[in-house]
C-alpha cells in the first residue's frame, strides 16, 4: 500500500462513521467522548471512537481538507507508518489530555478529528517550519512556526476561556504529540530548527505544567466556569458518588451471575431498578 491509500481510507473511515453518527442519534452517544462513561465506565474505546464522528458536514469537510493538505509533508518525510503513527497517537493524546483537564467535569462530551490532524498538521510544521501558509481568501502567507505558535496561544486562551464549545484541548494536545513525534523519528529537524521548535514548545509544555500543579487557573469569569464554579466540591463528590454506585451495581450483578436473580435482597434489587431507569 502506497500512503496514499493510508489517507485514503483514513478520510473514508471518517466520512462514513460521521454519516452514520449524523443520521443516528444513538451510536453518536455510543461512540462519542464522554467523560463519565470513559472514566466510571471504562468505555475507552471512545478515545478513538470519537475522532470519527463530526457535529456537522461543515466540521467534517474541514478537518479531512486540512488533513489532505497537510498529510503530504508528513507522508513524504516520515513515510506511511510514521504518518499513521502520529495521526493515531494524536488522536488519543488529544483526548487523554481533555480527559485529564475535565476528569471533574461528567457531563463533558466532544467528537471531532481535530486532535488527529492538529497532530500531522503539527509534524508537518516540525519537519518544515518555513513552509509558507497562507489563510483562505487572503493573499498573505507567513512561515509555518509562526502560524504553529499563534494556534498554541490561541489553544490556551480558548483552554481558558471556554467562551465557544471548541475542544482546545484536544487541539493543543494532539499538536504536541505531533510535532514530538516527528522530532523523534526525523531529530535532524530538531538540530537544524531547535528555535523556532523551542518558541513553539515552551508555552505549550509551560501552560500544561501550570494545568497539573495549579489547577486554579482554569478558573475564568465565564459561564463554563460559573457552571462548575464548585470543581473540587460538587462535581468531585458526583464523581465519587456515581464511582460508587457503579460498585455497587458491579458487585450485584457478580452476584446474579453465580447464585442467580433471586439471591438479591430488596436493597440490591431497588439499586439495580433504579440503575436501570438512568440508562435507558
Amino acid at each position: 500500500m502506497s500512503a496514499s491509500i493510508f489517507l485514503f481510507l483514513i478520510i473514508i473511515v471518517n466520512i462514513l462513521v460521521s454519516y452514520k453518527g449524523l443520521t443516528n442519534s444513538l451510536f453518536f452517544e455510543h461512540y462519542e467522548f464522554q467523560v463519565d462513561r470513559i472514566l466510571l465506565y471504562k468505555d475507552y474505546k471512545r478515545l478513538v471512537t470519537s475522532g470519527f464522528l463530526h457535529v456537522s458536514w461543515t466540521h467534517l469537510l474541514f478537518n479531512m481538507f486540512s488533513l489532505y493538505f497537510f498529510s503530504g509533508p508528513v507522508e513524504s518525510g516520515l513515510g506511511s507508518l510514521g504518518f499513521l503513527l502520529i495521526y493515531f497517537a494524536s488522536l488519543v493524546g488529544g483526548n487523554l489530555l481533555t480527559l485529564f483537564i475535565h476528569r471533574h467535569h461528567g457531563d463533558y462530551s466532544s467528537v471531532g478529528a481535530s486532535g488527529a490532524v492538529c497532530g500531522v498538521m503539527f509534524a508537518s510544521v516540525a519537519l518544515f517550519p518555513d513552509a509558507r501558509i497562507g489563510l483562505f481568501l487572503i493573499p498573505i502567507s507567513f512561515p509555518a512556526w509562526i502560524y504553529a505558535l499563534a494556534y498554541v496561544l490561541i489553544s490556551i486562551y480558548g483552554i481558558r476561556s471556554k467562551k465557544i464549545n471548541i475542544g482546545h484541548e484536544a487541539h493543543l494536545g494532539g499538536a504536541l504529540i505531533g510535532m514530538i513525534l516527528a522530532l523523534v523519528m526525523h531529530p535532524a529537524s530538531l538540530v537544524e530548527n531547535y528555535g523556532k521548535i523551542l518558541i513553539i514548545m515552551i508555552p505549550s509544555l509551560l501552560f500544561i505544567y501550570f494545568i497539573i500543579t495549579r489547577p486554579q487557573i482554569l478558573f475564568v469569569d465565564n459561564l463554563f466556569y460559573k457552571t462548575h464554579r464548585d470543581f473540587y466540591n460538587i462535581d468531585h463528590r458526583y464523581n465519587a458518588e456515581r464511582a460508587d454506585q457503579q460498585e455497587e451495581v458491579d458487585r450485584i450483578l457478580e452476584k446474579i451471575s453465580k447464585k442467580g436473580m433471586n439471591s438479591l435482597n430488596r436493597q440490591e434489587k431497588k439499586t439495580l431498578e433504579s440503575y436501570s431507569k438512568k440508562l435507558r
